[in-house]
């Protein structure tokens, strides 16, 4: 089963999360993604952070251990990082890189909005959970609501990603 990690950053007022703009579904999300065979979680948030905002991080703390619940979500890693280092950058991934102040968030897609409200409570221990807000039902409604979006994101599960950039170009 593949394992995502995702890194959230504060800034140093704890008002305000970076967020990234994907490519393939322009969106706002958390950096982070799939988790490398044999990578430690916490060197996959590590780069994922890298490889998605340019940023060069280190682990302040593990906030969540998130369970899957259906088919459209996997065991997730969230870390709480600090910037060490380099500065915002687009990539193959990424349109955007900006921190939004906690009051103000854009638009999110679940279940990012309740990953960064756990992180934000500074709960005592790592919290160990199930996915929230991500099923079938909330697919369904997002799909009337958004419809082309949702398709990009039911190609990318299917490994096809639109307006993704390497070394070649788009795909």
């Amino acid at each position: 089963m593949q394992e995502a990690v995702f890194g959230i950053i504060f800034d140093t007022t704890k008002n305000g999360v970076l967020l990234i703009k994907r490519r393939d579904i322009p969106v706002w999300v958390l950096p982070g993604g799939g988790r490398d065979p044999g990578e430690a979680p916490e060197a996959g948030a590590v780069r994922e952070v890298l490889e998605e905002t340019g940023y060069q991080v280190e682990i302040v703390r593990k906030v969540a251990e998130y369970l899957p619940v259906n088919r459209l979500t996997q065991f997730t890693h969230l870390f709480e990082c600090r910037i060490i280092g380099g500065a915002p950058q687009m990539g193959p991934e990424t349109l955007g890189v900006c921190f939004f102040p906690l009051d103000k968030l854009p638009l999110l897609s679940p279940p990012f909005g309740n990953w960064i409200r756990d992180a934000a409570a500074r709960h005592p221990s790592m919290l160990r959970k199930p996915v929230e807000g991500v099923s079938y039902w909330v697919l369904l409604k997002l799909f009337i609501q958004h419809p082309i979006l949702v398709c990009r994101y039911l190609l990318t599960k299917l490994g096809i990603h639109i307006n993704r950039l390497d070394d070649t170009g788009p795909h």
